[in-house]
């Protein structure tokens, strides 16, 4: 590839995903193969404890295309602040190692490049969405988004997963973020709507390849106590 700055940064967490990480990126770069923008994969390793840092860095090794940093502890709200902060590309996609949504990548780049949005959102949740996720996550996800709509005036249908944006719009955003792990993703949207930022959610059909590597129970205590720290973050300092 290019010396140059790519015309797009494409940034995946992963944890403990050594079962998945080096089929599912060889599988992503392979059905990138064909289209017209040069781009980078950056993987956004936090804390595993498995294999998963051997094989990004093999990965980055092997492939130009790809590179990789360890954020250093359990944390996908701390790797994915830092991928987006130090993603060169004019846009920016976050995506997830499960899904690796090329169809995403390429419906969110058409409405940024015609300038209909600055930030677009994959959304599991509005009209034409398809969430094949367990019973139990797809309850998990309204929760959330009811709390966020009650707790800070969120007017969107959800926060997390997919999301595309300009560069130079939403990054100053992601600078201003204090709130980390699950919760980051949320606070990046809502800071981005509350400032202005030209937000666009578009459906999205989500079918995970793995069991996810954190249970779903164990998020629960951090994930309230993150909401709290946002609401005082956006409510009372602003």
């Amino acid at each position: 590839m290019s010396s140059a700055a790519p015309h797009v940064t494409i940034v995946i967490p992963v944890y403990n995903e050594e079962a998945i990480l080096q089929s599912a990126i060889i599988d992503l770069l392979d059905r990138l193969r064909n289209v017209t923008w040069t781009y980078e994969i950056v993987i956004a390793e936090n804390g595993s404890r498995d294999a998963t840092v051997d094989l990004a860095n093999k990965l980055a090794e092997r492939f130009p295309q790809v590179k990789t940093f360890s954020f250093g502890q359990p944390n996908y709200g701390g790797a994915l602040k830092r991928g987006i902060l130090e993603a060169t590309g004019k846009f920016v996609i976050c995506d997830e190692i499960d899904l690796c949504d090329v169809d995403f990548h390429e419906r969110a780049l058409a409405i940024l490049e015609k300038g209909e949005a600055d930030l677009v959102v994959g959304s599991k949740a509005m009209k034409g969405a398809s969430d094949e996720r367990p019973l139990t996550r797809r309850i998990a996800t309204r929760v959330l988004n009811g709390m966020l709509r009650l707790s800070l005036g969120f007017t969107g249908t959800d926060t997390h997963g997919l999301k595309a944006f300009r560069r130079s719009a939403v990054q100053p955003v992601a600078e201003r973020c204090i709130v980390d792990k699950d919760i980051f993703a949320s606070e990046l949207v809502i800071r981005a709507e509350r400032d202005g930022v030209r937000v666009k959610e578009i459906p999205v059909r989500v079918l995970e390849k793995r069991v996810p590597s954190i249970h779903l129970f164990r998020r629960v205590p951090n994930v309230f106590k993150n909401i709290g720290r946002l609401v005082y973050a956006i409510r009372i300092q602003g």
